[in-house]
């Protein structure tokens, strides 16, 4: 196992995200093709959490039964380079730093216009007023909270349950993507996506915000950054919107010594949310600290699932 995760880890280092023909790509589309068929009409309630649940099943079960089989059938050499790709085409470690640093940069240089540009591509808030403090914090939320679900969950998945664990997870992630939002039209629509998703995401959200803290503490060589990110992750995690976008936030912005949350526009609305972290604003140098507590956060775990092999071998 933990041989199969370091090679996917050096193909996506080596070769990053694919430019063309992911299968996320194709993915979306069968997601959006089976919205437009089954979506409701009439938008009743019942009816309509009963057309989000077909749906779901209706793109997950075609996938799943086929990855089974392979994963059941196929072995040896064939079944570890299966492995090997598909838990690649699942993680976006790369391609998370790649994003932050393509804010960074311009930002670094005082251009704010291709800051914000760059930055509005990470997040869905209004980026078109943001200063430099706000581009800083946007972005460091994102990588953050992007470590868990474009990292961290998959290794934990894969770790857990093979290839149909992070294939699995991987569908459910890009369904609450999709179809999770609290509009009027996916309100009902989409709950069955959003609440798997949090279910599949609770255990390995929590352990990355144990990563987040146990690589501040590190980095820092203090032990007050890792209780200040423990803190943090207790008393003010649970008051996110997200159950596991909040305590992984705010353990990651506890082990940085920064402050997170706060107010943004969203849709042309501005919402006020919680502050999370502890310390000065964010700014433009915490885009790379982020970056980097991302690191050795996989340092931990690729250690851990390394003590993990050993012992189960």
């Amino acid at each position: 196992m933990w041989l199969i995760i370091v090679g996917s880890l050096i193909v996506d280092q080596i070769r990053g995200e694919p430019r063309r023909f992911h299968p996320l790509i194709g993915l979306g589309w069968w997601i959006a093709t089976v919205e437009k068929r089954i979506y409701p009409l009439r938008q009743q309630t019942t009816r309509t959490l009963l057309a989000g649940l077909a749906g779901w099943l209706m793109v997950v079960v075609p996938i799943m039964l086929p990855v089974i089989w392979v994963d059941r059938f196929v072995e040896g050499f064939w079944h570890n380079l299966l492995a090997i790709l598909t838990l690649y085409l699942a993680i976006g470690h790369k391609s998370l730093i790649e994003h932050a640093l393509r804010v960074y940069l311009p930002l670094s240089k005082g251009d704010m216009t291709a800051a914000r540009q760059q930055v509005a591509m990470l997040v869905s808030r209004d980026t078109h007023q943001l200063d430099a403090s706000g581009i800083s914090r946007a972005t460091c939320e994102s990588v953050l909270e992007n470590g868990s679900d474009a990292l961290f969950a998959a290794l934990f998945w894969f770790a857990v349950a093979g290839i149909p664990g992070v294939v699995l997870y991987r569908i459910v992630n890009t369904l609450d993507a999709m179809w999770g939002y609290r509009s009027e039209r996916y309100l009902y629509f989409g709950r069955v996506a959003a609440r798997v998703d949090d279910v599949m995401n609770w255990i390995p959200a929590r352990l990355t915000a144990l990563s987040y803290a146990l690589a501040g503490w590190h980095w820092q060589t203090s032990k007050s950054t890792f209780n200040a990110a423990l803190a943090c992750w207790w008393k003010q995690g649970r008051s996110w919107k997200s159950p596991n976008a909040g305590p992984v936030m705010a353990a990651g912005a506890g082990a940085l010594g920064i402050q997170l949350g706060g107010g943004g526009i969203y849709h042309g609305r501005h919402i006020e949310s919680p502050v999370l972290g502890i310390g000065r604003p964010a700014t433009t140098v915490d885009i790379q600290r982020a970056c980097t507590l991302i690191r050795h956060a996989l340092l931990i775990w690729l250690a851990v699932l390394l003590i993990i092999t050993w012992v189960l071998s």
